[in-house]
């Protein structure tokens, strides 16, 4: 079996340069992460393989999501991110959802930038797009892209 057949993908091309993306990607989390009216608030980001990354976002009438916690599987800077909810940090199992892979790619005077959700099976997969991955992850890349570009013209 290949993973693709449980993932979903957002990709695009940001007029800014892989260190800039990179940037946002670590620093402004909180500004990019989840869809406006959403906001989302980074608890631990050790960027490290083994490292926690936890993560909480709050709607705009109250929601909660709690702690998403996860771990870092593969940190290249500038290049790749791959985490994973799988487990918590200390490497403490728990229910998986996900492993998400974030990569930066030079292209055009700019940087592809790729999200990737991979699911351990075909239900996982169908509840995440139940939850709306689209139009959500499409969302967070448009935001992500835009604080990039706003970034590297003022850089």
């Amino acid at each position: 079996m290949s993973g693709a057949e449980h993932e979903m993908s957002v990709s695009c091309h940001v007029a800014a340069p892989r260190g800039i993306c990179w940037k946002v990607w670590t620093d402004l989390k909180d500004e990019w992460f989840c869809p406006k009216p959403w906001r989302a608030e980074v608890i631990e980001e050790d960027l490290r393989p083994g490292g926690r990354s936890a993560v909480r976002m709050f709607g705009p009438d109250g929601e909660d999501t709690g702690p998403m916690e996860g771990v870092f599987l593969e940190v290249v800077p500038g290049e790749r991110v791959v985490t994973t909810d799988a487990y918590a940090s200390g490497w403490i199992p728990q229910t998986p959802f996900l492993t998400a892979v974030w990569t930066l790619a030079d292209e055009a005077e700019g940087t592809r930038f790729t999200a990737t959700a991979r699911h351990w099976d075909a239900d996982a997969k169908a509840r995440h797009e139940e939850m709306g991955f689209h139009p959500g992850w499409d969302q967070m890349m448009a935001q992500y892209k835009a604080l990039c570009e706003t970034s590297a013209a003022s850089a």
